[in-house]
């Protein structure tokens, strides 16, 4: 349909095209120059989709006529042009589609049916963990073990390769996702790839990844989802939402001496957190973008779960048509060029400003050296206040008697004594930074300086250097630097994501004993994106994001507890005092540094032959048909029982009654707490069963690595060692009560034993609840485990999403109240009713519901029910979205 006949033809790269002109809807009464350019962009999709059912007539209206204030949104149906994975995310999202096609054979379908209708891309980047480190051939070491761990999942994605079509996979060795997908990826406009059509459009898409985000930097508009939302876009289905609000923040000014773009992220972070941006979208806009090269629009793009948005973008101007250029892709470049023109979709300095919901002005000239943390990446910590601010982490962490703990031990020959404040992990990491030369290579000249002086870092440091492309290998070479890194023990150790997502691997043997024995307040210092509790490393408990520059000066000093801008990192060799100020670069060397080391040719050189990967990965043996062969002794890939027992049309939706509570959790429960992450331990009950099927606990892998193992990731869900769950207190860790018997245990283990009585389950939690990164298994571990209903005072987008997705009723309580201030204590007996009346036919999104609890005394409260749309009303009443497609597609 084209009910407002915009529907034309432009000539792009030499080819006739059909385009969703917004011009020519315009020309009809729409002030669209008013708009925000991520406003401008759905609009687009909903006008080349319209068809009168998913798309209508009325919703083409609502967006054209978005205003900042104007209250309740309607819900649209928005498809994405792509779909992007990395492969902690991505298998299990591929497991589910070969499970959809056995599904589909079993209820007498074609299992070809079960197919992406959309380009979608796999990066192989999460698996990669630093087993070695600060030797020359590190790199290799941790490739060799990655293989060994991961042949499995390795070769069970190289089945998905050839049996689904639109669907590729970058091999290991190449980079992070998110990199890859700025400069390689990324097409800025889109050919109707997989329909065969004339269609040209925005390059838009999601990702099984949060940080899905940092292609907003280019101006593509992406955002993280969980994985079972992912699988419905890749299966033509449309991510339904409300048409959202869009913050507008000003940038003017520039940077000052001495800081760097991270530096402006973490201010960027802070300052929208204080707003308030969760479930929006944010757009940056004045002089003060021209300012910042691509690079640095990335970085603060790539960090919006951490400021909360659902996307940070900086709409395309001429800094992004030379970015695409000059990584290699000037036919793309010219085919943009050349829509968004057109579309009036490009950034120019004549661009009149947006309406926005709300500004907030932000003046580049204010942004000082900053870290973040100790666990989460809001917290701002000015760098001249870090030695203050290391002192409260101990004044919340240890009695006074234990603050000057130490204790020695002795590391390369040499006899050393570590206390609270000790760096133990400096990482250079994440593609937050490691997508930027200027503080990439301000790190080397860093390195440089230190090295020239004599310098060497701590032998109790855990150094890395992890570039997020070879790219950045080449240019660190080109300019010289690599070799003053590896002198200093940051020697590259993969290409992959590594500490940021805890595959920080384990630390030196005397190191580990000693934060043991003493109980030290040990530090990580990452240029990371992530730090929240137990993420980084187990024995890490102040966690700082910080620039890759750094990162490297606090490895030369080998602690935190102190103030870089007025006391010494270090003395030299002839011990004279070396003060941070010594060893950083200026901005002028920066910039000469990156003008003279970085060519496009690198970017062709890197990706040429992207998915052909290394020898290992061309020589590793895969399945091949249809369906897959699953292996009853695989304990990386499992048939997961999704779809066991399910039938053509889906049952009623029933109250929940005699529901037990299995855990009951304070504010700020993150999906790092829920779902399965980092090591397994022997002990655990997901270490049980690995040692059941005869895996010796050295080859246990992570978590991440066996998603697509339903039964150990059941086992590991709430599994997080610094949970806390009010059932028990004062224990930390995945344990509750199981409330008949009084009884301790596992969470695993008290959910499996309610199980076996017929207990359904639910989870009681405070603010923000689900908060971090888009995984999955936060949502799919709590259904294995039985949980049916989550209450929390609020949640993250992407979980409250999933948890729906997977069948999982979210409810909020009433505005104002918790668990604690209804009395609720967790041993009462709930019953949810009145869900059939509610989500019924005429279901619009919202409402609330009873919600009784039995115990000394009945409380009672109505819930609001955290189902936004009719369309996430349908995902629940089929049991989530997966039954939902693969019914949909039966039909």
């Amino acid at each position: 349909m084209d009910s407002f006949q915009t529907h034309t033809q432009l000539v792009a790269g030499g080819r006739t095209h059909t385009i969703a002109s917004l011009p020519a809807l315009a020309a009809q009464g729409f002030d669209l120059a008013r708009l925000p350019f991520a406003i401008k962009i759905l609009l687009e999709n909903l006008l080349r989709r319209e068809d009168g059912d998913v798309v209508s007539k009325a919703d083409i209206e609502a967006v054209a006529r978005w205003q900042p204030n104007d209250g309740a949104r309607p819900e649209i149906a928005y498809m994405p042009a792509r779909v992007l994975l990395q492969d902690f995310t991505g298998v299990p999202a591929v497991v589910d589609l070969a499970a959809m096609r056995d599904a589909m054979v079993r209820l007498g379908g074609d299992p070809k049916k079960i197919n992406p209708l959309q380009p979608v891309e796999l990066v192989i980047d999460h698996s990669v963990q630093v087993d070695s480190f600060g030797e020359a051939g590190s790199s290799h070491i941790n490739s060799e073990l990655e293989f060994k761990r991961n042949k499995e999942r390795y070769a069970f994605l190289r089945w998905g390769q050839s049996a689904f079509d639109n669907f590729k996979v970058v091999p290991p060795e190449t980079g992070i996702v998110h990199q890859v997908n700025l400069e390689y990826l990324a097409r800025l406009t889109m050919t109707d790839e997989a329909g065969g059509s004339d269609w040209l459009y925005p390059d838009t898409l999601v990702g099984t990844d949060s940080h899905t985000t940092m292609i907003n930097g280019l101006g593509v508009l992406g955002w993280g989802v969980g994985g079972i939302e992912a699988e419905a876009a890749m299966l033509g289905q449309p991510v339904t939402m409300l048409i959202p609000d869009v913050v507008g923040m000003r940038l003017s000014g520039r940077l000052p001496e001495g800081a760097t773009a991270t530096d402006l992220v973490l201010r960027v972070t802070e300052r929208l957190r204080e707003h308030g941006v969760v479930g929006k979208f944010v757009e940056f806009f004045g002089p003060g973008v021209a300012e910042l090269p691509l690079a640095d629009r990335a970085t603060i793009a790539n960090m919006g779960p951490e400021y909360g948005a659902t996307c940070g973008l900086f709409p395309a101007d001429a800094v992004t048509l030379e970015y695409m250029r000059f990584t290699g892709r000037g036919e793309a470049a010219e085919r943009a060029e050349a829509y968004l023109v057109a579309q009036g979709l490009l950034h120019t300095a004549d661009t009149p400003e947006a309406e926005y919901t709300a500004v907030i002005d932000l003046d580049l000239g204010s942004i000082v050296p900053s870290l973040a943390g100790p666990k989460r990446p809001q917290d701002r910590v000015a760098l001249s206040d870090m030695g203050a601010a290391f002192q409260k982490v101990l004044d919340e962490s240890v009695t006074e008697s234990e603050r000057g703990r130490a204790v020695s031990t002795e590391i390369g020959g040499e006899t050393v004594e570590l206390g609270h404040g000790m760096l133990a992990i400096a990482a250079v990491t994440s593609c937050t930074n490691t997508s930027n030369p200027s503080v990439m290579l301000a790190a080397g000249l860093v390195a440089k300086k230190a090295h020239a002086r004599g310098l060497t870092v701590k032998p109790w440091v855990k150094t890395s250097l992890a570039p997020g492309s070879q790219v950045v290998t080449r240019y660190l070479e080109q300019a010289g630097l690599l070799d003053d890194l590896e002198a200093l023990k940051f020697n590259v150790v993969g290409y992959g994501c590594t500490t940021c997502i805890g595959n920080s691997g384990p630390l030196p043997k005397p190191v580990h004993d000693a934060i043991v024995e003493g109980d030290l307040v040990a530090a990580a210092v990452l240029s990371g994106n992530r730090n929240f509790e137990g993420r980084v490393h187990a024995l890490t408990r102040a966690n700082y994001l910080a620039s890759p520059p750094l990162v490297v000066a606090y490895a030369i000093a080998g602690r935190v507890d102190f103030d870089p801008l007025t006391e010494p990192l270090c003395q030299d060799p002839q011990g004279n005092d070396v003060f941070l100020r010594d060893v950083w670069p200026t901005q002028m060397e920066v910039d000469q540094v990156v003008r003279d080391s970085i060519t496009p040719a690198m970017y062709e050189e890197a990706y040429g032959n992207v998915y052909e990967g290394p020898e290992a990965w061309r020589s590793m043996p895969s399945p091949t048909g249809k369906t897959y062969a699953w292996d009853s002794d695989s304990t990386y890939v499992q048939h997961p029982p999704y779809f066991e027992g399910m039938t053509t049309t889906p049952d009623a939706i029933v109250d929940v009654r005699g529901a037990r509570v299995l855990a009951l959790f304070g504010d700020s429960v993150t999906t790092d707490h829920i779902s399965p992450a980092g090591a397994i331990k022997s002990d655990s009950p997901a270490g049980e069963y690995l040692r059941h099927h005869d895996v010796d606990p050295v080859d246990f892998n992570s978590y991440g690595s066996r998603r697509g193992n339903h039964e150990v990731m059941m086992r590991g869900t709430f599994a997080n060692i610094r949970i806390r769950n009010k059932l028990v207190p004062g224990v930390e860790g995945g344990y509750t009560r199981h409330i008949p018997s009084g009884e301790q245990g596992s969470i695993y283990d008290v959910a499996m034993r309610y199980a076996s009585e017929d207990v359904p389950t639910i989870v009681l939690a405070g603010a923000e609840y689900g908060t971090g990164s888009s995984r999955d298994w936060a949502a799919k571990g709590p259904m294995l485990q039985g949980v049916r209903v989550v209450i929390a005072k609020s949640f993250e987008r992407i979980h409250r999403s999933n948890l729906i997705g997977m069948g999982i009723l979210p409810l909020e309580f009433p505005k104002g109240r918790d668990a604690e201030s209804l009395g609720l204590d967790g041993s009462e007996v709930f019953d949810v009713t009145g869900l059939t009346e509610l989500l019924g036919d005429g279901f619009k999104g919202g409402g609330t519901v009873k919600v009784s609890a039995r115990g000394a005394k009945e409380i009672t409260f109505d819930a609001v029910v955290r189902i936004d749309t009719p369309q996430e009303a349908r995902y629940y009443h089929h049991g989530g979205i997966l039954k939902y497609v693969l019914r949909s597609l039966l039909a």
